[in-house]
């Protein structure tokens, strides 16, 4: 291994900073051209077709608690109401049994009435817009 002398560690390191005051991460300015009709069009869109979004759907929580609990519960569930469909979410600390995916909320709140009469702590989740 050769050691550097002096001169040529100053040179080093001179042409590194040199360098390194040139590099540039990536630049934050983005410029956005968009057309103002495009969100005008959009907003003429919904207002015909107001079924058109993202997660509209009600759902129906029936259970919130421990793993084995929650699979036992949704396995009850679903031989009781076979034409409701179900799942688990997991939310840090509770796995959360989730039941339906109703499009109105008045469909949602008939079949809240039938589930209220199976299990306690039942309520209606709104969809997220």
């Amino acid at each position: 291994m050769r050691i550097l002398t002096l001169r040529r560690k100053t040179l080093y390191t001179t042409l590194l900073l040199v360098l390194a005051y040139n590099i540039n991460a990536q630049d934050q300015n983005i410029a956005l051209n968009q057309d103002p009709k495009f969100e005008q069009l959009l907003n003429e869109k919904r207002k015909i077709n107001p079924s058109i979004s993202v997660n509209d759907s009600y759902k129906i929580q029936i259970f919130s608690g421990k793993s084995e609990e929650a699979k036992k519960t949704l396995t009850d569930f679903k031989q009781e109401f076979k034409n409701i469909d179900g799942t688990i979410i997991f939310n840090t600390p509770n796995y959360k049994v989730v039941v339906g995916n109703f499009k109105s909320k008045i469909e949602a709140e008939r079949n809240l009435v039938d589930i209220k009469k199976r299990y306690k702590n039942v309520f209606l989740i709104k969809p997220s817009k």
